[in-house]
């Protein structure tokens, strides 16, 4: 019985260093945000900086002006958006005069009041650029290429940022060394090949707004949309290089024209409004398990307080970026975090009427609660899942990574925080005054038959 009350001393220890984690003090008052990881609010919760971007297009057909600039507004989305939930607004704007027509990237993200920290988040905007060395510019001497300029001694070959998909840092599976793996779109695939096929053995050059990064030779033909960079690379040069090669592949080259703060459209205001909402669902699930489930509700209780304390340490920590959709998600899922509990404490209650003894009716609750739980929280994370990788709108993508966090951590609180502290509680104890408050509702938890 000491193992167990030690194990739920430390879990009450742990849970008081998460809340101590989760909440900073400054003076009396406790503040939304830590010094070290702030929360991270959205655009209709807190201000943020709007970035205008200049696209240049004149090197682009007509036609081809429309999926550039999709695709570039999709790239910059992945640089500023990792996990999908930063809420970054990013949209095309298209103006300017008559014959004149102008091309905009519209960027605003959340909780970013620097500008130059604004700029960093998107990171360098350089134009990548393969080249073939012109014929004759391998005999010329170090005096000529010290005065020589990137025209000199590269010729453009047709193929750049724009047609590259991805870059990868990959190791050679016989000597472990770090190569590079790039793959080109379908488009760029064609061009690839038709260049490696008819100057096998030159340099090709990679070049980063007009300074190379990196200089391999074509050793052959490569057919398919997929290539490795070889050479004596350093794990850290290797990750520069992959870095350099993904902040080029943006489809068209864009230039930041101007930045302002913006401020919040819903504000303090409507935090404030959630957080006293999320204070009441508290309260009044609190009430309601320790009223109708007794000794396990209060136990319920503490363990809801653990999973709050979890959650707002994990969406620090990812970090999540709180919006009103999702506050609302999470204040929504108290009620459904003490699911669990409930169906854990009502087949408590049918082995207490069975005449089993405290401490094997909370294990056999357990164990015969777990089927359920797993059945229920297991389609839950499978909606959630689902519901991430398929939704079209960033708020929609952080909901779903809310609930799903809220559903793993309620399994974890339910199976894990209220067992130990359940069996730390019963263990042992017996008699009709210990079983009347480890029942619920009207049930006295005694053996009539």
């Amino acid at each position: 019985m000491w193992k167990k009350r030690i194990s739920a001393l430390l879990l009450l220890i742990l849970a008081f260093g998460i809340g101590y984690f989760t909440y900073d003090k400054k003076g009396e008052e406790s503040q939304l945000n830590a010094s070290r990881f702030p929360y991270r609010l959205g655009l209709d919760l807190s201000s943020g900086t709007h970035l205008v971007f200049q696209a240049d297009t004149a090197t682009l057909a007509e036609s081809e002006i429309g999926d550039s600039m999709s695709a570039l507004a999709q790239v910059v989305e992945r640089r500023v958006n990792l996990f999908g939930v930063s809420e970054p607004l990013v949209q095309v704007e298209e103006g300017g005069t008559v014959g004149n027509t102008e091309h905009r990237l519209i960027v605003e993200l959340p909780g970013v009041t620097d500008v130059k920290q604004a700029v960093e988040l998107i990171g360098q905007t350089p134009t990548l650029d393969f080249r073939l060395v012109k014929p004759g510019a391998e005999k010329m001497t170090e005096e000529e290429r010290a005065t020589a300029t990137i025209d000199d001694v590269f010729m453009p070959t047709g193929l750049t940022g724009r047609y590259l998909k991805r870059a990868t840092l990959q190791f050679d599976p016989t000597t472990y060394v770090p190569v590079v793996g790039i793959e080109f779109n379908d488009e760029g695939g064609e061009l690839f090949a038709k260049i490696t096929k008819e100057n096998t053995g030159k340099i090709l050059g990679i070049f980063l707004d007009g300074e190379p990064i990196s200089t391999p030779v074509i050793r052959q033909e490569i057919t398919s949309k997929q290539a490795v960079i070889t050479g004596d690379f350093k794990l850290e040069e290797a990750k520069t290089l992959v870095r350099n090669l993904n902040y080029g592949a943006l489809p068209v080259p864009i230039s930041l024209v101007s930045t302002q703060t913006v401020g919040a459209t819903l504000g303090e205001g409507a935090l404030n409004a959630s957080m006293r909402a999320g204070t009441i669902a508290f309260i009044a699930v609190a009430l309601f398990l320790i009223f109708w489930y007794r000794v396990p509700g209060i136990i319920a209780t503490v363990a809801l307080a653990i999973y709050i304390a979890l959650n707002l340490a994990l969406f620090k920590l990812i970090p999540v970026t709180l919006t009103s959709a999702g506050i609302a998600g999470f204040i929504l899922s108290l009620g459904m975090a003490v699911d669990a509990n409930i169906l854990i404490f009502e087949r408590m209650k049918e082995e207490l009427r069975r005449g089993l003894a405290l401490a094997d009716a909370i294990k056999e609750g357990f164990h015969r609660a777990w089927l359920s739980i797993r059945d229920s929280n297991s389609s839950s994370i499978i909606t959630a899942i689902i519901l991430y990788y398929f939704a079209s709108t960033p708020v929609i993508k952080g909901f779903a990574l809310v609930f799903g966090l809220g559903v793993i951590v309620s399994m974890f609180t339910a199976i894990t925080a209220s067992r130990t502290l359940l069996m730390a509680v019963g263990a042992r104890r017996e008699g009709r005054l210990a079983r009347f408050f480890f029942s619920s509702g009207m049930s006295s938890g005694i053996n009539k038959s």
